[in-house]
């Protein structure tokens, strides 16, 4: 098994808005061998844009997957060969996005209406990079069928190349629900995702979706290749520090709290002194604390005094230091 396909088995899932550098040099701090993902950056922002901003990425992050989007495949092949040069140990197309914006622009969820494309698609990715090419779709989209409908799209996919699939197991409404809608009321149905598993082995098959403890997790492994965590690993992102024992037999003790805030200061110094704002790096260690006493304090120092002139890495610790003395209150 190679190293990629190991990481594989724990994913944290691409999140717009959420899965910025920052964010996943949090995640690698609490799993050290698990696969990340960064949020879906569009071809056409690499192309148009600033490619080191899109692109760079600490190699700590490392193993990392970049998503993309687009459905122009030339152009997708114009972004993989840039991201090529940064080292990611794949690149990933977004065909499971349903917001609006995504629609607009002709990628994400919608794409799945149209499998040729997307393997073009695929195939000029291919083409353009050594690099594993995977896709993370939906079960199907609207009132398309999940059995004939899943099955063509990945069968167009198996033929252009593609590498492994990271599969939703919700449809996405294009119509009349919400971004946040689709990813709560659509049902789940893992049995279709297990079925596409059997039938595409020994192609890699990995399931998402509403999967929000580790024991739901482990429990998708005797159907799977493997799992990927989102809102879950986000918002109680400590649970993450249980991953490389469960999953990867890892047989140190899992990080600690305190180990982790203290990372991440020294983190934040560095990139403070680089430019950075302390609020862009503490919005996403707001979880940290969870289900702790003292958890509300931290977040409130985390989120309002990291806003304040000239906050730095110190409200870290002194939100740490909250969190201490709630224990040593309740201990007495």
């Amino acid at each position: 098994m190679t190293a990629l396909a190991r990481a594989r088995r724990f994913s944290v899932a691409p999140m717009m808005d959420w899965t910025d550098r920052h964010c996943r040099y949090l995640h690698r701090l609490l799993t050290r061998q698990g696969l990340l993902f960064t949020e879906m950056v569009t071809s056409a922002a690499i192309m148009h844009g600033d490619v080191d901003r899109h692109l760079r990425f600490d190699s700590f992050e490392q193993p990392v997957a970049l998503q993309l989007g687009g459905s122009d495949p030339a152009e997708l092949a114009a972004a993989t060969r840039l991201a090529d040069n940064y080292g990611y140990a794949e690149i990933n197309l977004n065909v499971g996005c349903p917001s609006d914006r995504v629609q607009s622009g002709r990628f994400g969820a919608c794409l799945m209406a149209e499998p040729e494309l997307v393997a073009q698609c695929v195939r000029a990715m291919r083409d353009a990079t050594d690099r594993p090419v995977t896709v993370k779709c939906r079960i199907g989209i609207d009132d398309q069928d999940v059995e004939t409908g899943l099955d063509r799209f990945a069968d167009a996919m198996v033929d252009a190349g593609v590498d492994a699939l990271y599969v939703h197991a919700r449809k996405a409404w294009l119509q009349g629900l919400s971004p946040k809608e689709n990813r709560t009321i659509p049902p789940l149905d893992y049995d279709r995702v297990y079925r596409l598993r059997a039938r595409l082995a020994p192609l890699p098959v990995f399931i998402n979706g509403g999967i929000d403890t580790l024991e739901l997790a482990q429990a998708q492994f005797e159907h799977t290749d493997g799992v990927m965590m989102g809102r879950a690993a986000y918002h109680n992102p400590m649970l993450l520090a249980e991953v490389d024992q469960r999953f990867f037999g890892a047989t140190t003790e899992p990080v600690t709290l305190a180990a982790v805030m203290h990372a991440m200061a020294d983190y934040a110094d560095r990139e403070l002194a680089a430019g950075a704002r302390i609020n862009n790096i503490t919005r996403h260690m707001l979880g940290l604390a969870a289900g702790l006493p003292g958890a509300r304090q931290f977040r409130q120092i985390m989120s309002v005094d990291a806003c304040k002139p000239g906050a730095d890495s110190a409200v870290m610790l002194r939100a740490l230091d909250a969190v201490n003395r709630h224990r040593l209150e309740q201990a007495n």
